[in-house]
């Protein structure tokens, strides 16, 4: 039995202004569109509940293609640096946490960020031993490329002075050369290994929080990067299966592979798209550089504000190479983390030397740093980039310091991409940014800055339809979906996100106050804003 969808705005997203009056559902799948009239004729003797949206406005579901859904969830529970704006105010809060604090147990902060004080002095290791000298501390940054550590962490890690740096990573250290808790990259794994296990209990429970807020906003799906962190692979997709198993949950978990567990995968006699109804298992995933704010992003050319430094390769050529290789024996795509320019012009170069024979696709993550040659590679590959659009809320006005007037022409460049044939998908990587897509959509049409208010590059924005398609088609599209998914469609599935007023009639200034009123998986209403 079905469902007739009727009584809103319900576009279609295959065109722009492409709209019908009524939805037909059943078994998960839209059977048919067209006016309320006729499909109550054509299938009233199947329909078992009629939805009369009452003005509201139904869309495709939202898909956010880069998230970490453990990520999210753990920031849900953990103390939350990322509104703060002083030092000062990171330090009260971490006094304030200390005091619920057993002995041995760990102090974990989220999303610190030093370019949003007013003071964008980094907090030391001996600032950070005054406040909490007896608990092991560890503070990520919003961009989760690098960590504030204190002493007692330090000490359990068996770090000091003398710890070489690891192979894409950097433990920083002042003019004396000792260590200032600060921990880059791939450094940060020597703290986060001594951190103790976590149960595949609490994971269940960390997924059911995140995909509970998820789909609240308006998310049927998201590709997420969890199952190298938590204890490994098998430990960790199995959470996934148990927690979003279709009855208490449904939710389209993509589950990306890091290729440290690649291996584990296959062992499993899983490979690129297998999993079960609510859980698949995606590319594999691939660090090529760090981030833009560390200024660990890898460069053609030094940093603007850093001479000498060109950012942090994470593998050496040959062993990058190897990762690629291996996961084309296997017939795997990849999904590498690449921003700088120069992460993006090598990777690209390695796509093209070793295709895909299977007609699925590799991922750029990110590529927010782009240069004529770059461009060029992503136009002739058969690539998806998913791009984050609320970075350029969130990195302007400082990127321009990173990169200078002239490079910052191809950096966070949406519209030039789109515009060359490049596919795009949108996603937020939660819990860096915020998960809510009206957010994303918003920031890709106005490129305002949360800083100063001032738009930057204004010649990038996306029109609205541009921008809701990142998360719909583009997210389908990412992983070779788009025929079955992302648009209201006959034959797709009846993903859909329903929203209390017309995102194509708001002002542009308003889309992210925009209100969700249901999410819908497969035909079922799994948030309801009423309820």
């Amino acid at each position: 039995m079905g469902r007739l969808w009727f009584g809103g705005s319900v576009y279609t997203m295959e065109n722009e202004g492409d709209a019908v009056e009524a939805v037909y559902t059943e078994d998960g799948i839209i059977k048919a569109v067209g006016t309320y009239e006729r499909l109550y004729h054509d299938f009233y003797d199947k329909i078992d509940n009629e939805v009369n949206l009452k003005g509201k406005t139904m869309l495709p579901g939202f898909v956010d293609s880069h998230m970490h859904i453990i990520g999210h969830g753990e920031k849900l529970l953990h103390l939350d640096l990322s509104q703060m704006k002083s030092p000062e105010e990171v330090k009260e809060a971490l006094l304030n946490r200390t005091a619920n604090l057993s002995e041995g147990e760990w102090l974990v902060g989220e999303g610190w960020n030093e370019n949003q004080w007013d003071n964008p002095e980094m907090i030391s290791k001996r600032e950070l031993d005054e406040v909490c000298p007896n608990n092991p501390m560890m503070l990520t940054r919003v961009c989760r490329h690098a960590l504030l550590a204190n002493s007692k962490a330090m000490d359990m890690s068996y770090i000091n002075d003398q710890t070489p740096d690891p192979q894409g990573g950097i433990i920083v250290r002042d003019e004396n050369g000792d260590t200032t808790g600060l921990f880059l990259d791939t450094a940060q794994e020597l703290i986060k290994q001594a951190m103790p296990d976590v149960s595949q209990k609490y994971l269940q429970q960390i997924i059911k929080i995140a995909v509970d807020d998820l789909l609240s906003k308006g998310l049927v799906g998201g590709h997420s990067e969890d199952l190298y962190y938590y204890g490994g692979f098998l430990k960790t997709y199995k959470a996934f299966l148990n927690a979003i198993n279709g009855t208490n949950i449904k939710f389209k978990a993509h589950l990306l592979v890091h290729h440290e567990v690649m291996e584990d995968m296959i062992k499993e006699n899983l490979g690129y798209l297998d999993g079960a109804e609510y859980i698949e298992l995606g590319a594999v995933k691939i660090f090529a550089d760090g981030a833009l704010g560390g200024r660990t992003a890898w460069l053609t050319q030094v940093y603007k504000d850093d001479p000498g430094n060109y950012g942090v390769a994470i593998h050496n050529s040959e062993y990058l190479e190897k990762i690629i290789q291996s996961a084309r024996e296997h017939g795997l795509p990849i999904a590498v983390h690449a921003i700088g320019d120069k992460a993006v012009d090598e990777i690209t170069k390695l796509i093209k030397k070793y295709p895909l024979q299977n007609g699925a696709r590799d991922r750029i993550i990110h590529g927010q740093i782009l240069n004529e040659f770059s461009l060029k590679m992503l136009q002739d590959l058969p690539v998806a980039v998913d791009i984050q659009p609320t970075f350029v809320s969130s990195d302007f006005p400082w990127a321009v310091d990173r990169l200078g007037k002239d490079r910052i022409k191809l950096a966070y460049a949406w519209k030039t991409m789109l515009e060359s044939g490049v596919l795009c998908a949108g996603s937020s990587d939660a819990p860096i940014e915020d998960a809510n897509p009206l957010q994303g959509i918003q920031a890709a049409v106005l490129r305002k800055s949360y800083y100063d208010g001032e738009v930057y590059q204004p010649e990038e924005q996306l029109s609205l339809f541009e921008s809701v398609r990142l998360y719909t088609v583009g997210s389908a599209s990412a992983i070779t979906q788009e025929d079955k998914r992302g648009l209201i469609l006959v034959g797709y599935t009846a993903d859909f996100t329903i929203l209390e007023e017309d995102i194509f009639q708001v002002d542009s200034e308003n889309i992210n106050e925009i209100e969700v009123a249901m999410t819908v998986v497969d035909g079922d209403i799994v948030y309801d804003a009423t309820v």
